[in-house]
């Protein structure tokens, strides 16, 4: 073994022990409640790692992180697709699905314009923000940045406003619900929360606050906007593609997330039921460990300072796309399922 592949492993090794600790982590009484996925405390451990000791390792194991970022992140998304099956899709029926297509869409426009015409954000962070309200939270952050090519500290900004607003999301629309502001039935409440709020957990969470039929209802609406995060990168690819052709006036070449196309290669698998469900259990297990050890990754690559060139701007961006979750997200509710 040379000492450069030595090198690389120990960084890998690294990553997996600070993943490890994540989800450790996130498992513990307090976090559960609060719904924090593994995926959001790996970043900020690997945060802190960069900001405190990171000048401590080897140059050479930084390859090791590098890979953890990148390649165990395209690995890691196209597993993500053993968590949907099409017929959860077909269960929530047009109106699930109509709803999810709607909130996707205008959320991640919304997005893109006020963030680059309004606030003057670069693009790149104005679309991970926009992601990461618009389909599922920390995991659409990643598989953005892995399209866009976009520095870490970006997606590390990203990610603080899912996990700053999903949580106000997550608290939020029970007690809305409970106190009688929303005028909606169990399950029409369960299509509110799956086409709103951020992460998959704090779905759960919110539906489960309520009534098993919200919950279950709100879990298969989100995974529904899981499963559109494949066309949405698709078509940002496209996107990205004319914009780089308009700017050089050349022909350029399609940028085609191939990982995306993979997902729901993996997702029609597993639709077709040939796997033990205790193995695909394992595998989603797996697949969590290797999402956080990217996310871990991407944390490690991350400086504060980036943090304050940002400012407050991603922050305000992220607000106004959270109103319009909460406020056209109910509106849409009542008027497709009634």
């Amino acid at each position: 073994m040379t000492q450069s592949i030595a090198n690389k492993i120990y960084g890998i090794v690294l990553v997996a022990i600070f993943a490890s600790i994540a989800i450790i982590i996130a498992q513990t009484p307090a976090i559960r409640t609060l719904a924090i996925s593994p995926l959001v405390i790996g970043i900020l451990l690997g945060i802190i790692f960069a900001n405190s000791i990171r000048h401590m390792i080897p140059c050479g194991w930084l390859t090791g992180i590098a890979f953890s970022a990148k390649t165990l992140l395209r690995i890691a998304i196209i597993f993500y697709g053993f968590r949907i099956t099409f017929q959860q899709i077909a269960a929530i029926g047009l109106e699930g699905l109509s709803l999810s297509i709607i909130m996707l869409g205008s959320t991640m426009l919304l997005g893109i314009f006020i963030g680059i015409k309004v606030l003057k954000l670069d693009k790149h962070t104005a679309i991970l923000v926009a992601s990461g309200s618009a389909v599922c939270g920390a995991a659409a952050v990643l598989a953005t940045e892995d399209v866009l090519k976009s520095e870490p500290h970006k997606t590390a900004i990203a990610v603080g406003t899912v996990v700053l607003f999903g949580t106000i999301s997550m608290f939020l629309f029970p007690i809305l619900f409970k106190s009688g502001v929303l005028d909606m039935s169990f399950n029409q409440y369960g299509l509110y929360v799956g086409s709103s709020v951020h992460e998959v957990a704090q779905v759960v969470a919110a539906g489960g606050a309520i009534d098993d039929v919200a919950s279950d209802t709100a879990v298969i609406v989100k995974m529904t906007r899981v499963m559109l995060i494949a066309p949405m990168l698709l078509i940002l690819g496209l996107f990205l593609t004319q914009i780089k052709a308009h700017a050089t006036h050349k022909k350029t070449k399609l940028i085609v997330p191939w990982f995306a196309v993979l997902f729901i290669f993996v997702a029609g698998f597993n639709s077709l039921h040939l796997l033990p469900l205790t193995l695909v259990s394992s595998i989603n297990l797996i697949d969590t460990f290797l999402l956080t050890m990217a996310m871990t990754a991407l944390g490690m690559e991350t400086h504060i300072a980036k943090f304050k060139q940002a400012g407050l701007r991603p922050v305000l961006l992220a607000f106004i796309l959270f109103i319009w979750l909460v406020a056209f997200g109910y509106i849409m509710t009542q008027t497709i399922s009634t």
